[in-house]
């Protein structure tokens, strides 16, 4: 896919977009999809598609999760995420041999699956070669992961006071407002008194401007 090789233990930005630049995630339920399919993906070989796993009754299926959290070995860890109208930015921890490429590759087929059924079309919803770069040291990870959670704010998307709250990326679980459990937050928050001072870090528009051309190899547009 790429001439870059992952390697166990690294951490990655990692990017792509809807082909064409087309909208990948139209409406609530198509995020929150998104978001089913990025947890139970991360974990390796699952005993059922998430299609056929969300068939079962409401016990059977939080069993199911439930067992595959407790089991299941883990092919990348997410330490951050946002998804966007058109593209989706994550920072990957590798965790197995070739577990970064094949999370994405499962996220991508079964999101498409689900989105081109839903919508009556056919053919790839993702750009064939997603975006990666390795992020070098722990500076580098805090600055990438607010780009990350910045991005939109950034994009016009939403104001900046609706951030907090901006349901479709990782920030809201880093400053503990749900009960969602994604992202292995300590990679981050380790390096900050509490989620507030993240949260004030993240804030911190004058500081973020000037990082930013220090890490402009290590985000995409």
């Amino acid at each position: 896919m790429r001439n870059l090789v992952f390697a166990a233990d690294q951490i990655y930005h990692v990017f792509n977009r809807g082909i064409e630049k087309r909208p990948t995630f139209l409406d609530k339920r198509e995020y929150e999809r998104a978001l089913l399919t990025v947890d139970f993906y991360q974990y390796e070989d699952p005993p059922l598609r998430l299609a056929k796993a969300l068939q079962l009754n409401k016990k059977e299926r939080e069993e199911f999760f439930i067992n595959l959290k407790k089991q299941g070995m883990k092919l990348a860890t997410v330490i951050c995420f946002c998804f966007m109208p058109n593209h989706f930015h994550f920072l990957l921890k590798q965790k197995k041999e070739g577990g970064i490429t094949k999370f994405l590759s499962n996220f991508a087929n079964s999101y498409t699956r689900y989105f081109n059924t839903k919508h009556k079309r056919v053919g790839p919803l993702f750009q064939g070669t997603f975006k990666a770069v390795r992020i070098e040291d722990e500076e580098q990870l805090l600055h990438v992961s607010r780009y990350i959670h910045l991005n939109p704010v950034t994009s016009y998307l939403i104001k900046e006071e609706d951030l907090n709250s901006y349901q479709w990326s990782s920030f809201p679980e880093y400053l503990r407002h749900v009960k969602d459990n994604i992202c292995d937050k300590d990679m981050v928050l380790a390096h900050f008194k509490s989620a507030d001072t993240y949260r004030r870090f993240v804030y911190d528009q004058s500081d973020y401007s000037k990082r930013l051309a220090q890490i402009k190899h290590l985000i995409f547009d």
